[in-house]
């Protein structure tokens, strides 16, 4: 009996031998595939939050910058941060607050292109959009009705459709061309949120142009 299993031990161990002889390369290629993956996740991940942390801490100068009201040394620290932390939230967040800095401060051509880098760098659709949005705010300003529309056509966030709507009607206002700056103001006015305050604006705007919007209560409401 004895005999018999170790018979059929050893013919199972031949099996194994010629299978890993057959298949053993392969098998430790892609092992050595997948742990090597599970790796690279874990160390990519362990590199984005260095990077998050170390931009986070130069965030924080910049912010106390602008806070001081100092353009210049807060561009120079954005310039910092976009350079060394192009990828992170940090950079777009810096670009707009830096914006901000410079418009507040007289700095319009500088606004601007720091608002095109947000724009046309950032990764993050929302931040983009604030960028776009602000962007055509200073070219309404400077009348450049052509590129404002421009940017507001790049927006794609849907979050900031209605805002986008808005400022749309705001630059065909400035043209003279009344009627499509009323279509502008009611997409915005129906596709916001009742409950954002800036909604009031809307109304105003819609108002002044003899179009004022139905109260939300009667919106679709059957005549009695």
């Amino acid at each position: 009996m004895a005999t018999h299993l170790d018979l059929e031990e050893q013919e199972q161990l031949d099996q194994l031998k010629a299978f890993w002889n057959k298949y053993g390369n392969l098998i430790t290629w892609v092992l050595i595939a997948v742990l090597g993956g599970y790796a690279a996740w874990n160390g990519w991940n362990l590199w984005q939050r260095s990077q998050a942390t170390k931009a986070g801490a130069i965030f924080d100068q910049l912010e106390q910058a602008a806070q001081s009201g100092d353009a210049a040394r807060t561009l120079r620290i954005f310039g910092d941060l976009k350079d060394r932390y192009p990828g992170t939230v940090y950079a777009e967040q810096g670009g707009l607050l830096t914006a901000k800095t410079q418009y507040d401060g007289g700095e319009r051509d500088h606004a601007r292109a720091t608002l095109e880098w947000v724009a046309e760098q950032g990764g993050q659709p929302e931040y983009q959009a604030i960028a776009r949005l602000r962007l055509a705010g200073i070219l309404l300003e400077e009348k450049k009705y052509d590129e404002a529309l421009k940017q507001l056509d790049a927006i794609s966030a849907k979050e900031f459709f209605a805002l986008a709507a808005d400022r749309r009607g705001d630059v065909l206002l400035a043209q003279g061309k009344k009627d499509e700056a009323r279509a502008a103001y009611q997409s915005a006015w129906k596709t916001m949120d009742p409950n954002v305050e800036y909604r009031r604006l809307i109304d105003a705007k819609l108002t002044a142009l003899g179009a004022a919007p139905a109260p939300d209560g009667l919106v679709g409401a059957s005549p009695k």
